[in-house]
């Protein structure tokens, strides 16, 4: 199987060159190419998650078709109705793991919405009893259903972990009007989501969502409702009370956590079956979402 670490596209101005994900100037228009890197912990590990990529830029095209009724989206093309003239001498490398998107003024806040109890969520629950700063009811369990969906967003930061605000913080920031939006816009996605998800055996925990404005309309940006912005489960699994096992990353953390890493040197490669039981996780989010393999 082979990777991609990252791309060097001729001719194309890279603009960026984040996590996961490079980004390259097409004038009006971004290409924004998904590579196999991973991260945890807020670092990029020196080893690869063969087709990771692939699975995160399908994902995003099938859920922005499908959720395009609700917001409208940044995606042009994904390039299976083929590439304009200026990509296809390099059409090869990044088939498969590309969006042309509308260039956006990013709204620099994630809109995290959480359905169930779950990682950050459940460890402020846990110390405090709030979510996202809010009061719940006592007695909750961990993975525990909420009674509806929380909107709990997180101010985006350059470099580190996004920081857990409550929606107070948000209406000072951004005004209320444009929080009431977001809110409202994320909470409808992740419910459609969800209601899909469930349909297929899963539940969709939690996920998160990043906006902009393109020709000043409220737009989706970025990745929807991936392993890698969402956290999925299995539903015949499921049990409140305990963390189940996520289609995701989580074979990555779990390794990473166990290895002795002290989280400030370089980061360690991962072994051979860490990496093959991450693949399949994607690969099976992919399938179970969309109902279909995903041709690699």
């Amino acid at each position: 199987m082979s990777a991609v670490a990252h791309t060097e596209l001729p001719g194309l101005r890279l603009l960026h060159r984040g996590k996961v994900r490079d980004t390259y100037d097409l004038g009006t228009e971004l290409l924004i190419v998904a590579t196999d890197r991973i991260s945890v912990f807020d670092r990029v590990l020196p080893t690869l998650i063969p087709d990771k990529g692939k699975v995160l830029t399908a994902l995003s095209s099938y859920w922005f078709g499908r959720l395009a009724h609700i917001i409208p989206n940044h995606l042009l093309s994904d390039g299976t109705d083929g590439w304009p003239s200026l990509l296809r001498g390099v059409a090869p490398e990044i088939d498969g793991r590309a969006m042309i998107v509308r260039r956006a003024n990013r709204i620099d806040y994630e809109c995290v919405v959480r359905g169930y109890l779950a990682g950050s969520g459940w460890a402020e629950y846990a110390k405090h009893g709030t979510l996202a700063g809010e009061a719940m009811p006592s007695g909750l369990r961990e993975a525990e259903r909420l009674p509806q969906p929380r909107f709990t967003p997180a101010r985006k930061n350059e470099s580190g972990q996004d920081e857990n605000i409550s929606q107070k913080i948000l209406h000072h920031e951004l005004g209320a009007d444009v929080a009431k939006s977001l809110e409202r816009a994320s909470v409808r996605l992740y419910e459609a989501g969800r209601d899909h998800t469930e349909a297929r055996g899963m539940l969709l925990a939690d996920t998160k969502f990043e906006f902009g404005y393109v020709d000043g309309a409220l737009t989706l940006i970025d990745e929807a409702l991936t392993p890698d912005s969402s956290r999925f489960w299995h539903a015949d699994t499921y049990r409140p009370g305990q963390a189940p096992p996520s289609l995701d990353k989580q074979p990555v953390r779990d390794w990473i956590a166990g290895s002795g890493w002290d989280r400030v040197s370089a980061p360690p490669g991962l072994p051979a079956h860490v990496v093959e039981a991450t693949r399949r996780r994607y690969l099976d989010a992919y399938r179970r979402i969309t109902g279909e393999e995903l041709q690699i």
